[in-house]
């Protein structure tokens, strides 16, 4: 069959499902809007419906693999979409959804004859492939056909034509899903079981965070039974991030999950009794000029968030946990005597793993229950000599130890563990912000954690937890989320290589690893960048030269573009020059995202300030913002993590700017770049890159 001739049949059979689909939304019919429970689920239902439905008549499906099952005699073309799509009538499946695990196939085979298999519900389903094909459909039309593999005819040179080709387009200013385009590595990790604590070191470009919803997508629909949306959670960076990534979730047919920070999280925790204190702006302090390796080694971040630190807080928690146990015998009238031998009984047969707070006030209600049935069993009936009694009781109850997390955490200070870890002025400001009902960003997790062994959570726990960027992370954080589910299920992903917060982070996965037992977690390296040029990467690479982090470099696709641009130029010329290059890539019109990456938040607001003098529109980005417009946009390299942009422009790539300890800051702004990168200093050039 030629390729005319199969985009002709593609065509046709793409016309039947679009019919399909349509005749299935009609017969959805309007949206209910009385007051009936039962015909208001219903609704949601059908609505939810009609969502899926939606997405699938825009782009219906992306990919068709012809597959030879066991002993039948002709293979079956399985087309492969971000949703089942079934006949109304006969109940044929059109459409496969890309979870279903037949569909593993479409993303596990490479090529060659050999038979295949995929695990099924009924065992495992072997069979030989004839044809996999990929499709684009866009908004009902088919605009390509590519085959990556024909039976009998394999030709290697076009196994990542479908994938070099969307990797070349254009972005927009939100993350994109890559259910057409998953890799075997990604899906392999997408596929993992639930109850596993999955870590992900994946290279700038790796797609980790997309590997990550998409994974959210495929355990709700293999665990349908066993999970749900509304108890799963996502950690970003910031708001930013957030919402740049918002568009996934929804063209996966997935809502309800929480993203959130751990900021924001950790105050709700703490049922917002305090508050961030806005004089601890950790990003203003470490990044708005060079900090050395031995400064942020001695951060409260990094001290504060280890697993040292948290020795310290557990032993606090045991010696508050004895002085739960009365000393005293209680006698609220003479003759009526409770030893502590009786008390610590009640206590032992108590749930031990309940919170100490709550066992706190178990056991008060239980010698206020005591007291009321011995009063009665005596047939006791003087009023002032029970009012007398219960003001004993009260007495007594008091003696047993009440602690707030604050308080318990400023008490922590003065702990000689503490102290030899924390120099003196860390712990009383610690201690005053702890009065005056603020914390600095570092105190979360160890209050967070407090509060959880105190108090417990008035939420569920979570059936799946995903952290992004964690190495950002501290053990401690990760700890205190450790404490809301009942067995391991998260997915954890981030980058060493863009670690610049060295100041709080870890510096090897096994700091965050270490926290859970083998037959619990998995540890996966992504190492091929599909974000980036083969140019830019190698760039990038060199900037990364000589970190020892045992990490694996960032191995590029072969995508090949223009060569990175290192301009010098004088201080005067810097504005001017950055002005000229960017009104040049906008006039050739084949970017739709550019960033300006800024060493400090003040350069960028000057870079900012010039460009709307020279009439060219941008975005500056600033700390703490909730959404990136794309565009032209200005941007602190600090807050590009995360991002990525069709052009990137590094205005200040001197030594002064970016020292020896600054690799992985520099790192992290070249990476942003898909297709064109160029640095500018106007000073020496920064000794990160070669010359």
């Amino acid at each position: 069959m030629t390729i005319q001739s199969a985009f002709q049949h593609e065509e046709k059979r793409l016309e039947d499902v679009l019919s399909h689909i349509r005749t299935q939304l009609r017969a959805i019919g309007p949206r209910y809007t009385g007051d009936d429970f039962t015909e208001q689920m219903i609704d949601l239902q059908k609505e939810q419906r009609r969502q899926r439905l939606e997405v699938s008549h825009r782009e219906p499906y992306f990919g068709r693999l012809d597959f030879q099952e066991g002993m039948k005699t002709e293979p079956t073309p399985l087309y492969i979409g971000k949703a089942g799509v079934a006949h109304e009538k006969t109940n044929e499946l059109l459409v496969i959804d890309w979870r279903a695990p037949v569909a593993s196939l479409f993303y596990a085979f490479s090529g060659g004859e050999d038979p295949v298999a995929y695990d099924s519900p009924d065992g495992e389903i072997g069979g030989t492939i004839h044809l996999k094909r990929n499709l684009m459909v866009r908004e009902g039309k088919l605009d390509r056909l590519v085959d990556s593999y024909v039976r009998g005819q394999e030709d290697e040179s076009v196994t990542d034509e479908f994938l070099l080709y969307r990797l070349g387009e254009s972005k927009d200013n939100r993350l994109r899903d890559i259910v057409s385009t998953i890799q075997q590595e990604q899906d392999r990790i997408i596929r993992t079981e639930k109850n596993k604590a999955v870590f992900i070191q994946g290279v700038a470009g790796s797609g980790k965070t997309t590997v990550a919803l998409h994974r959210l997508a495929f355990l709700l629909y293999q665990y349908a039974d066993r999970i749900r949306a509304e108890r799963m959670v996502i950690f970003a960076p910031n708001r930013m991030f957030l919402d740049y990534i918002s568009g996934v979730l929804p063209e996966l047919g997935v809502g309800d999950i929480m993203q959130t920070t751990y900021t924001e999280w950790a105050i709700e925790q703490l049922q917002k009794t305090v508050q961030i204190d806005e004089s601890s702006d950790s990003l203003a302090y470490w990044f708005e000029q060079p900090r050395t390796r031995e400064e942020m080694e001695r951060a409260p971040g990094r001290l504060k968030g280890s697993m040292l630190f948290k020795q310290a807080v557990d032993a606090k928690l045991a010696s508050m946990e004895a002085t739960l146990l009365p000393q005293q015998p209680f006698e609220p009238i003479e003759g009526m005597v409770l030893t502590p031998d009786v008390i610590k009984s009640w206590v032992l047969t108590d749930e031990s793993n309940e919170p100490l707070m709550k066992r706190r006030t178990r056991l008060v209600s239980r010698l206020k229950r005591w007291f009321e049935s011995e009063w009665k069993n005596r047939r006791m009936t003087d009023s002032k000599v029970k009012t007398k009694a219960g003001a004993k009781l009260n007495a007594y109850s008091k003696k047993i130890p009440s602690f707030t997390a604050a308080q318990l955490y400023a008490s922590l200070m003065d702990d000689e563990s503490v102290a030899a870890m924390l120099p003196a002025d860390v712990r009383t400001l610690t201690k005053k912000r702890m009065k005056q009902g603020t914390a600095a960003p570092e105190d979360l997790a160890p209050l967070v954690y407090i509060q959880l062994r105190l108090y417990g959570s008035d939420q569920p726990t979570y059936d799946h937890v995903v952290i992004d960027e964690a190495q950002d992370y501290s053990p401690f954080q990760l700890e205190s989320l450790r404490l809301c589910q009942r067995q391991p299920s998260m997915t954890v992903l981030g980058d060493l290589q863009q670690g610049i917060h060295g100041y709080a982070g870890i510096h090897s996965w096994i700091e965050l690893t270490a926290l859970f037992d083998l037959d619990d977690s998995g540890y996966f390296e992504l190492d091929r960048s599909y974000r980036s040029t083969m140019e830019i990467i190698d760039f990038a690479n060199q900037v990364l030269r000589g970190m020892g982090d045992n990490v694996k470099p960032a191995a590029p696709v072969f995508r090949s573009g223009e060569p990175v641009d290192v301009v010098a130029c004088s201080e005067t010329e810097r504005l001017s020059h950055i002005s000229a290059a960017v009104r040049e890539w906008i006039e050739e019109g084949s970017y739709r995202t550019i960033a300006i990456l800024g060493r400090t938040a003040k350069s960028c607001e000057a870079i900012w300030e010039h460009l709307q003098a020279e009439g060219l529109h941008a975005s500056l980005v600033r700390s703490k913002q909730e959404a990136y417009g794309g565009g032209l946009t200005v941007v602190p390299v600090y807050l590009a993590k995360g991002l990525e942009f069709d052009a990137v422009f590094i205005a200040d790539a001197d030594a002064d700017q970016y020292g020896p300890d600054d690799a992985k800051l520099l790192y992290v702004g070249c990476t942003r770049a898909l297709h064109k990168l160029k640095l500018l200093h106007a000073g020496p050039l920064t000794t990160l890159i070669q010359s």
